[in-house]
């Protein structure tokens, strides 16, 4: 980034790290470009370290808990019995049939990622089941997907084991390519790499790969309009702040077991009290939620509305939960059955 840009990317980040709360969901994305990058706010960094410490591992999906050992890593904390639990998960992971969506890999290649950093000879196995259902997979491609496995799978190919069989390598090699070829494909004529928001991913894998697409990459083209979407305010959710920033920085997922701590950092900040009301202030936001049944044939018909008062930069699950605890009429009991297609269903008014 251009030296005279660095206060745009700055203030974003300030942005991002201000939607850390202890009545926020932690987000363990916010924490790895905050340690990939530099924190700004060191009692935002040391919260959410604690929050993601003290995380409870069954109630992660298999993405989410790949992402939480990876940001504890990069906070230089033993992710403790996660690894494991990790480690036993994907040894028992199967997509469901070979044309399963693309977007189903995304959480399998995180978790190949964060044990890979870990151990990448234990993780040897499982990394090679996994690239053969990837390559053997028939669904459409997805850029953020795919620039997810390039990670996982880079992380692989660069950490084989001195000895092992150098037909690994080619797997991964050949599953890299395929990979980035697809990512590639996908860059359009401005920069953006698939859409707006599947582009920091996108930059990290293509800078990272071993195998580069036969496409060029023009990385300058495409920061200059990542830029200009930022002067747009293309970027106010923390959750797309958090993936774009690394690359703006010149990091990438990969970086995370290089991440220098600072002394102190196995002091803990003062303990979270349990989550109270949202205090309306200044820099809070006030959202209108309503869930509505009105669906022929069913028995129980609602039209709920609630007034939710929620910190600026809240993700939807922030309000959606803090809804919940305000009135259990809000989705408390719906628990949804298998294969369920649950829409969010945005209309004008």
């Amino acid at each position: 980034v251009p030296s005279a840009q660095e206060p745009l990317v700055n203030s974003m980040q300030v942005l991002m790290e201000s939607s850390v709360s202890s009545s926020a969901y932690p987000n363990p994305s916010i924490l790895i470009a905050m340690n990939l990058v530099g924190a700004y706010s060191l009692e935002a960094q040391k919260l959410l370290t604690y929050q993601l410490m003290s995380s409870n591992a069954d109630d992660l999906t298999i993405g989410q808990l790949g992402l939480t050992i990876m940001a504890l890593t990069s906070s230089c904390r033993d992710p403790g019995d996660k690894v494991s639990i990790l480690q036993s998960q994907m040894e028992n992971w199967a997509p469901s049939s070979p044309n399963t969506e693309a977007s189903a890999f995304y959480g399998p290649s995180l978790a190949i990622l964060a044990l890979c950093q870990k151990n990448s000879e234990a993780t040897l196995p499982t990394a090679v089941r996994f690239a053969k259902t990837l390559q053997a997979n028939s669904a459409p491609f997805n850029v953020d997907t795919g620039a997810m496995a390039t990670l996982a799978l880079t992380c692989m190919y660069n950490k084989i084991p001195v000895g092992s069989e150098e037909g690994y390598r080619a797997l991964f090699g050949r599953v890299l390519k395929d990979t980035v070829e697809n990512i590639s494909m996908r860059i359009k004529d401005n920069g953006i790499i698939g859409d707006i928001y599947s582009t920091g991913l996108a930059m990290q894998a293509l800078s990272v790969t071993p195998e580069p697409p036969t496409k060029e990459w023009n990385c300058k083209k495409t920061i200059d309009m990542i830029l200009n979407e930022i002067k747009q305010g293309k970027f106010h959710n923390p959750m797309s702040i958090a993936q774009i920033l690394p690359s703006l920085k010149g990091k990438t997922y990969l970086d995370v077991p290089q991440v220098t701590c600072s002394p102190d950092h196995e002091v803990q900040p003062t303990l979270p009290s349990p989550p109270g009301p949202v205090p309306t202030s200044t820099s809070n936001i006030t959202v209108k939620y309503t869930i509505n049944n009105q669906l022929r044939g069913v028995e129980l018909l609602f039209n709920e509305t609630i007034d939710v008062s929620v910190k600026s930069g809240s993700v939807l699950l922030t309000v959606l939960e803090e809804a919940q605890r305000k009135n259990p009429m809000f989705v408390a009991d719906y628990i949804p059955f298998n294969h369920e297609h649950i829409t969010a269903n945005f209309t004008q008014y």
